[in-house]
């Protein structure tokens, strides 16, 4: 098993990347239980955002890290809150607010059309001149009323049409196959994947 810091203090998010990366041999170990702080997340990509994240936390530790960033674009806000998803209505992490605030702002629009965002990096030093990098969208449509009681954030929100229940209502397994955090990963396995057979 390879040791890998995760750049997250998000026990949900901690959740989500040890069941996705455990068939692929990682042990993921948060950061904070390494006693790494947050670092700051100053910029306007998510990707800049997943690079700097992941950089600082291979720097604090010694080891390979993988950081996301990840947020939800609402098209007819012009992608906010994007990159401020967890901290929109101020308080980072108030879920039920930020929710408020997003439906709010989306009153009298007639386009409720969303997409989630997973920035994905991956870097072998905290100096890694070739980070691994993918990013991925998943879409729905932003509904008034909260529906189901699994995922967080705007999941119980978030509405995808295809299969007519939210992303709250998905089960985590389902929500891994489908979701914008299990795309990234996939795709970052098999970046990984690729890199190893030509190293």
């Amino acid at each position: 098993m390879q040791k890998l810091v995760l750049a997250s203090n998000s026990g949900d998010k901690v959740r989500e990347f040890q069941a996705l990366l455990a068939p692929f041999h990682f042990h993921v170990v948060p950061q904070g239980e390494l006693g790494i702080p947050s670092t700051e997340e100053p910029h306007h990509t998510f990707v800049e955002n997943a690079l700097a994240k992941a950089r600082h936390a291979s720097a604090a530790s010694g080891l390979p890290a993988l950081a996301d960033d990840s947020g939800i674009c609402a098209h007819a806000l012009d992608g906010v809150p994007g990159v401020y998803s967890a901290r929109y209505a101020g308080l980072d992490g108030d879920s039920a607010a930020n929710n408020q605030k997003l439906i709010a702002a989306l009153q009298g629009k007639t386009d409720r059309g969303a997409h989630y965002v997973c920035a994905l990096v991956m870097v072998n030093s905290a100096n890694d001149p070739e980070p691994l990098i993918v990013q991925t969208r998943w879409y729905g449509q932003i509904i008034d009323a909260a529906k189901g009681s699994h995922g967080f954030g705007y999941d119980p929100h978030f509405l995808l049409p295809e299969l007519g229940i939210t992303a709250a209502e998905l089960g985590p397994s389902e929500k891994n196959l489908i979701s914008h955090r299990g795309q990234a990963l996939r795709e970052l396995i098999a970046k990984i994947q690729s890199r190893a057979e030509y190293a």
